[in-house]
């Protein structure tokens, strides 16, 4: 990238500030390598649909995050897994360590869509 691109500049410039706030970050680490629906969120965060809803569009819009829908449910994944590597380089640049967002099991057993229904059946002996 040439320095003097100022379109490249743009792009990264555009990235970089839709992932910078606090709860997109915390967004896209739950979202991991994953796949989640909204309501995994909600459980997952403590957020409310309606809070994650608008982060939620603002990430797709941006192209960071694509959707598969699964009867009345919205899945979230990563458009790019390399994300994740932004974000924890940075955080390795900071010194800093994030901690793992993956949702526990508690978490999945209030999520309602079929997805974690199914996985807490597998799960439960």
């Amino acid at each position: 990238m040439n320095i003097n691109d100022a379109q490249s500049i743009k792009q990264v410039s555009n990235l970089l500030k839709e992932i910078g706030i606090p709860a997109r970050l915390r967004i896209l680490l739950t979202v991991g390598k994953d796949e989640v629906c909204v309501c995994h969120l909600e459980a997952a965060l403590g957020m409310r649909q309606a809070y994650l809803s608008q982060h939620l569009m603002t990430l797709r819009k941006a192209g960071i995050l694509i959707t598969t829908r699964d009867g009345r449910f919205i899945n979230y994944r990563l458009a790019d897994p390399k994300i994740l590597e932004l974000i924890n380089l940075t955080a390795n640049l900071l010194n800093v360590v994030l901690k793992d967002q993956q949702t526990n099991q508690a978490n999945k057993r209030q999520c309602a869509c079929p997805r974690c229904r199914q996985m807490n059946e597998v799960a439960v002996p």
